[in-house]
């Protein structure tokens, strides 16, 4: 094929241009304005929960500053998902304090509730206090058991800091993903469900807590005519023209969410009497992924091939995928990093494939890929 088909490429609506000229035309091309405002406002309308938003830079920025408002600190642990991009663990230690990774369960590859009990007990008999706080993820837009996790962590007392970034869209029992935690951290990153060039967003539980975030996010600016900093800030507000492309992102999200549904179920049937490919899908009911990326286990046993061996003879033909997330535990920044593992997230890592999803992969993108997924098994 000549065209490369990649994962997850950006789909403008048509609609961004419209407020970036509005932005430039009335100057408004700093980090706030007009632009901020109604892309936070069409973000709380989406989440629902009666949830408050900030718009950031970065998914990254947004965990950082819930950490702050956490109360992390330099000497204090805080349970990470191990399954997961490196951003999910690295604002932990921005702050001084230490990662503690947690494994993930076979059912939605997110971090196992019971292993997460199983780490609190030990860190406080370890170190004779409770963690800080308990960030899971929602893995590739899969919900995490979220509701039993959340009771593990009220139990100890323990703040629950959802890293959605994945995840915009999808639902657990209904209810978005990032409106479980007191916090809730999403990512508009080039290649998400919606973009805005760069940027995340905060979920934030009130107004007051709102107005805390914006607070740190602009350099933790005194109310004084003058620059007075009584408490280390941030520059972390997004632009104003970052925000109108948001804005126009959400009049398609809902038709980006439907169809990476779409292709995910073009997946489902292509694989399902397909021996050694396992596509991952809703475990059960409760569940509503987003489908932000599509990802298989290869099973060599059976094909013949490993997922390495699927990647590069895609690769070859012109497809864009990826390994699923190299665990932390695993990676050389964090060996030293207490951790409680299963061997789920490695044998994961292991056999896994994240395949094309995006808005612009079509009906004949994906019956290409599986036509040259088979292909590669035959060989």
């Amino acid at each position: 094929m000549d065209k490369r088909i990649y994962l997850c490429l950006a789909h403008m609506s048509g609609n961004e241009m419209k407020y970036i000229e509005e932005a430039f035309a009335t100057n408004w091309v700093v980090p706030l304005g007009p632009n901020v405002n109604a892309f936070e406002e069409d973000l709380e309308r989406f989440v629902g929960e009666g949830k408050k938003v900030v718009a950031l830079s970065a998914g990254t920025a947004a965990l950082h500053l819930a950490l702050i408002q956490l109360g992390v600190g330099p000497g204090d642990e805080v349970i990470c998902q191990s399954f997961t991009f490196s951003a999910s663990a690295n604002p932990v230690a921005y702050l001084g304090a230490t990662a503690v990774f947690v494994d993930s369960e076979e059912d939605t590859w997110n971090m196992d509730p019971e292993l997460l009990e199983v780490a609190i007990k030990d860190r406080i008999v370890k170190t004779g206090r409770k963690p800080k706080a308990v960030i899971p993820v929602h893995l590739y837009g899969m919900p995490a058991k979220i509701d039993e996790i959340c009771a593990v962590a009220e139990h100890y007392g323990i703040p629950v800091l959802e890293d959605a970034a994945e995840a915009l869209g999808a639902e657990y029992k209904g209810r978005k993903c990032g409106t479980f935690g007191r916090f809730g951290a999403l990512s508009f990153n080039g290649n998400k469900m919606i973009t805005t060039s760069g940027g995340g967003a905060l979920v934030v539980p009130d107004e007051d807590t709102k107005k805390e975030t914006m607070f740190y996010a602009t350099q933790a600016r005194e109310p004084f005519p003058y620059y007075q900093h009584e408490k280390i800030g941030y520059n972390y507000r997004m632009s104003n023209i970052c925000a109108g492309i948001g804005r126009g992102q959400m009049t398609v999200l809902d038709e980006h969410i439907a169809h990476h549904h779409h292709v995910h179920a073009l997946y489902e049937k292509a694989f399902e009497d397909f021996d050694g490919i396992t596509l991952k899908s809703n475990p059960g009911k409760d569940w509503n992924a987003n489908y932000w990326l599509c990802t298989i286990l290869v099973n060599p046993e059976v094909t013949g091939i490993d997922y390495e061996g699927v990647r590069r003879a895609l690769d070859e033909d012109n497809i864009e995928t990826r390994p699923l997330w190299k665990p932390m535990h695993l990676q050389p920044v964090y060996k030293d990093n207490p951790r409680y593992v299963n061997g789920v997230s490695e044998r994961l890592f292991n056999k896994g494939l994240c395949l094309p999803a995006g808005p612009c992969v079509t009906d004949e993108d994906v019956a290409f890929i599986v036509d040259r997924i088979k292909a590669a098994y035959r060989r």
